[in-house]
């Protein structure tokens, strides 16, 4: 029956840093504007003003307002700014970002003035049905988190131990990870909150293992757990720029890794790049320079939800390839790609609780 649901459309992180804007939605501008309602996450922060913080990962993270343009073309609804790039240029560059997107209409959420603002949730009201949206960010500098009188964003912190497998000295330990007990009361907390008000509650996380294919740390599993049983019901997960699993925890679904949707980055020199495969392992497609994350960073998803008044009915997604314009690609059923990507995403989830069952051209989680 028409006007008891609604449906959500969900991208990772978007972030170009080259020109022209409006080519990159090409692809998709038609499926996103169809939705009800659309997130995203957003990597860079829109200013002219801030200074660049020694600890900060680079003058690219600080965009010119104009470049925000993108958010526009894909008409999206609500974003995060709960990113690890966020306080990169300081309090007034992310101040200008939130600003900018509440001028254009769009609600962005996890990050603000103080920790009660980032905290705050976005509530949006579809065919009589209210979704509430929180957001958070583990992978967080020094300094970045918000604080009780301090600008910042919303922190959802992990600590990290490292526990002897083995008697014999030189064995590789266990890397163990565990989310900050303050940050995971509060956001549970949160949550608790905002579902006493809404009939389904949306959390973003900022967080993870970036480039490295499959691996998902110990605490987004707890954390994942803890949003869920405090009455979550969708996680949509980025950072990682690439797909990684997708876990049903009591019928509710986490995205681990939605992976890039509109990004673009400066080409690695050959002696960054030479230090990046050697680090994480994984190997820089040539056929991308200006996506310098690893060969999976191509592939991507868009998260599709229905939400009814008793909370999530339907959970999908949408596999998606990145052509070589860095222009995101839905895919459909009949392209041999399309069942590549399937194959991907059975495999990054091989280790959670999940199913997928394909229906034309989208992937139903259960």
């Amino acid at each position: 029956m028409p006007g008891n649901s609604f449906t959500l459309l969900a991208c990772g992180d978007v972030g170009p840093i080259h020109e022209p804007i409006d080519a990159y939605s090409a692809h998709v501008r038609s499926l996103l504007h169809a939705a009800d309602l659309r997130f995203a996450q957003v990597e860079r922060v829109y200013s002219n003003r801030g200074s660049l913080q020694l600890h900060s990962a680079g003058e690219h993270s600080r965009l010119k307002p104009g470049m925000a343009s993108v958010f526009e073309d894909c008409r999206f609804d609500v974003v995060s700014v709960a990113s690890n790039h966020a306080m990169d240029w300081g309090d007034e560059a992310l101040l200008d970002t939130i600003e900018l997107f509440k001028s254009k209409g769009i609600v962005p959420i996890g990050a603000g003035r103080n920790l009660e603002e980032a905290t705050t949730p976005a509530f949006v009201v579809k065919n009589g049905i209210k979704v509430a949206f929180l957001a958070y960010c583990s992978v967080l500098r020094e300094g970045y988190a918000a604080g009780p009188s301090k600008v910042g964003v919303a922190p959802l912190r992990a600590h990290t131990y490292y526990e002897s497998v083995d008697y014999q000295a030189g064995v590789p330990p266990r890397i163990v990870t565990a989310p900050f007990e303050e940050d995971l009361e509060n956001m549970v907390a949160d949550i608790q909150t905002a579902k006493k008000s809404a009939n389904a509650v949306v959390v973003s996380m900022h967080w993870g293992i970036h480039f490295i294919p499959r691996m998902i740390a110990d605490y987004q599993i707890t954390t994942a757990k803890a949003a869920f049983a405090a009455g979550a019901d969708l996680i949509l997960g980025h950072h990682a720029h690439l797909p990684k699993a997708v876990g049903v925890y009591d019928g509710k679904v986490c995205f681990y890794s939605l992976s890039n949707f509109i990004m673009s980055a400066r080409a690695r020199t050959p002696d960054k790049a030479e230090i990046f495969q050697k680090r994480y392992g994984i190997t820089l497609d040539p056929d991308y320079p200006h996506l310098p994350y690893g060969e999976d960073a191509k592939r991507s998803l868009i998260a599709k939800a229905v939400f009814n008044s008793t909370g999530l009915e339907k959970a999908s997604f949408l596999p998606v390839l990145i052509d070589k314009q860095l222009r995101p690609e839905p895919l459909h059923l009949h392209d041999p790609r399309f069942a590549d990507a399937v194959k991907y995403m059975e495999w990054a989830s091989e280790y959670m609780p999940h199913k997928f069952v394909i229906e034309n051209d989208e992937i139903v989680v259960s």
